[in-house]
């Protein structure tokens, strides 16, 4: 049995818990660590919290094209330790990362080690305690390390993203266990990012984007917006990136940190000043690429654009540059590459509660 165990209606579960947790492990069904057993009466507790239909289907997700019915939802959320608040959550993540133009597929082939970031804006951040300060990426909050593993237990059991035979990532991440948090919505002094993507204020949502893991970016000495900006310019000017190397109209996410987000704040920038600065200072020396990365742009100027023999932007367009304010104290940041996929844009979501 692997994964696929999961798509069939019932299972024979053995009796102790080391022995189901080692079957689920034979079977493909884990992502290597413990899992909570998904008895029927677990599932249906949850699936009976949220008022819905066990058989109705959210999406078909890729490659295995396995049927995501909201108890099969809800049985990679039951393993994942999630409490049955957070399926609604997780029924948003699915049809965001089902949308038409997000290329799920490719993001779970791929070879690139990228992992499908989970962002959460609005109230029902603070409803279900979804860490955005401090360690918000880390460790120590079970709503962000439940609600990204169960993302995580969707794509393998429903979608059969099994690392080594599906999922061809050549070293992985560690992203890959959990990837999710929410926005610092108190500490910015911008307009949430869900509210910038044409969503109301008390409008709860989740934006999905498949990402590489935070890279820091380490602004201790800035004491102005423009040094700050300097160096995120320099950090994001990457020439190993996907975003940079395959296909620069696919987003990339930089989190700033309130401390540093109060600091471009206090200068007056916007957050469309921060796209516009990056834009025109985050480009590539032609000497920092290779004659062939040169050679595929000047064939194909339609994907990569055409900039001469200008130093090249990091990204297609301004656009392609998401900012969220997320983290406690202290003066780091961080940035996430895309994975790379054709015009890689994130999508986001209106989550949908029983209340």
């Amino acid at each position: 049995m692997t994964s696929d165990a999961l798509q069939s209606d019932r299972i024979v579960l053995p009796d102790e818990l080391e022995e189901i947790e080692d079957r689920f492990y034979r079977d493909g069904c884990t992502d290597g660590l413990p899992i909570v057993p998904p008895t029927p009466e677990r599932v249906m507790k949850m699936i009976e919290y949220n008022r819905l239909d066990p058989k109705q289907v959210i999406a078909t997700i890729p490659p295995q094209g396995g049927q995501a019915t909201v108890e099969k939802i809800a049985i990679n959320a039951v393993m994942a330790g999630c409490r049955p608040e957070y399926l609604p959550v997780l029924i948003a993540a699915v049809e965001a990362m089902t949308s038409e133009g997000f290329d799920l597929f490719g993001v779970q082939a791929t070879t690139h080690p990228c992992a499908m970031l989970t962002l959460i804006n609005g109230p029902i951040a603070k409803k279900l305690d979804i860490n955005s300060g401090a360690g918000a990426m880390g460790p120590g909050w079970r709503a962000n390390a439940t609600i990204g593993r169960a993302v995580r237990l969707t794509l393998l059991n429903i979608g059969g993203a099994r690392p080594g035979s599906v999922d061809k990532a050549t070293q992985g991440t560690p992203a890959k266990f959990s990837f999710c948090f929410a926005e610092n919505e108190d500490a910015s002094p911008w307009e949430p990012f869900h509210v910038e993507r044409g969503f109301k204020p008390t409008d709860s949502t989740v934006t999905v984007l498949g990402l590489e893991g935070p890279h820091d970016i380490n602004g201790q000495d800035a004491s102005k917006a423009t040094s700050f900006l300097r160096i995120v310019a320099g950090s994001i000017m990457a020439p190993g990136s996907s975003n940079f190397r395959f296909v620069t109209g696919s987003d990339l996410v930089i989190c700033i940190g309130p401390e540093h987000a109060a600091l471009v704040a206090r200068d007056g920038l916007t957050k469309d000043d921060i796209r516009e600065y990056l834009f025109r200072t985050a480009r590539v020396p032609l000497e920092f690429t290779t004659e062939e990365n040169l050679a595929s742009r000047k064939r194909t100027p339609a994907q990569y654009g055409d900039f001469g023999d200008q130093p090249i932007p990091i990204v297609l367009s301004k656009e392609n540059i998401l900012i969220v304010v997320v983290g406690g104290a202290g003066l780091h940041s961080t940035w996430m590459p895309s994975w790379g996929g054709p015009k890689h844009r994130a999508v986001t979501k209106l989550i949908r509660t029983p209340d």
